[in-house]
């Protein structure tokens, strides 16, 4: 009995290098995916999601919105001002919490919401999670989804 058992540990152990060689089915491929709401938002707003990807994990993540101009959602102070004063944050701020989250956990459906950004927690994890779809399908570049928005 306990040489059946050695053999089959042998055995195992001979195939283990080989197992590498398996391709699993959700494995992320390398490279920059980013994508991009499909229309802008009320406010005008169009919200994108960019992740970089390298040995099966995101190593950076940038989350912001442009609008029809192309300025960044971050850098409008007129913005910051406003909605700070109405929901106690503002882009700069839960953008970088909400991708260092995803960084953390590497899954959008496990980054919590922020009192005063639930509609754009909703977008992020939507856009997220078709970013990390799309590395999955190996489709770099830049894609465009339509999301859901809260109370639409």
């Amino acid at each position: 009995m306990k040489r059946l058992s050695s053999y089959f540990v042998l055995v195992f152990l001979a195939f283990l290098p080989f197992s590498s060689c398996i391709r699993n089915d959700f494995e992320f491929h390398g490279g920059y995916y980013t994508v991009q709401a499909d229309d802008f938002d009320d406010q005008g707003w169009k919200e994108y999601v960019s992740l970089y990807i390298s040995h099966g994990r995101i190593l950076s993540a940038e989350y912001n919105a442009i609008n029809s101009s192309g300025f960044i959602k971050s850098w409008d102070m007129n913005y910051m001002r406003m909605m700070i004063s109405r929901s106690g944050t503002y882009p700069n701020a839960y953008t970088r919490i909400y991708t260092g989250r995803l960084l953390e956990t590497q899954d959008p459906e496990k980054v919590d919401a922020i009192s005063g950004a639930t509609n754009s927690w909703h977008t992020f994890r939507q856009l997220a999670a078709a970013a990390i779809e799309q590395s999955r399908l190996g489709n770099p570049g830049i894609s465009f989804v339509s999301v859901s928005r809260i109370g639409q």
